[in-house]
């Protein structure tokens, strides 16, 4: 199983990235996928979950500027940030809600204030 996550970078507060996060080795589909950041001398936390089905739901202060969405058929799952805090600065991964796949590399999201 693999889990790449792409489209961090530096971004002035107020500006926009999107993150996608390839994954293989699995039977995508059929999974409930999640991202989750870590940000400097913190725990990781989820920010925002997607099943399935295409249900989602978001950590709370994320709600109204992040988004996720899945493409099953090229296996990837994305998180349209808008709006970007500073403290939305952290190293960003996608897994399972559950966390139960192998941790991939993360993608850097650096905020400037």
């Amino acid at each position: 199983v693999q889990l790449q996550a792409s489209g961090g970078g530096l971004v002035q507060a107020g500006g926009s990235l999107r993150l996608s996060c390839a994954v293989s080795g699995i039977v995508f589909s059929i999974y409930d996928m999640a991202w989750f950041r870590q940000a400097p001398g913190k725990q990781t936390e989820l920010v925002a979950r997607i099943t399935r089905a295409g249900t989602t739901n978001y950590l709370d202060s994320v709600k109204g500027r992040f988004t996720i969405s899945r493409d099953n058929a090229k296996m990837t799952v994305y998180l349209q940030m808008n709006s970007l805090k500073p403290e939305d600065t952290a190293v960003y991964y996608c897994n399972t809600p559950l966390r139960t796949l192998h941790w991939g590399q993360g993608t850097l999201v650096t905020v400037s204030s």
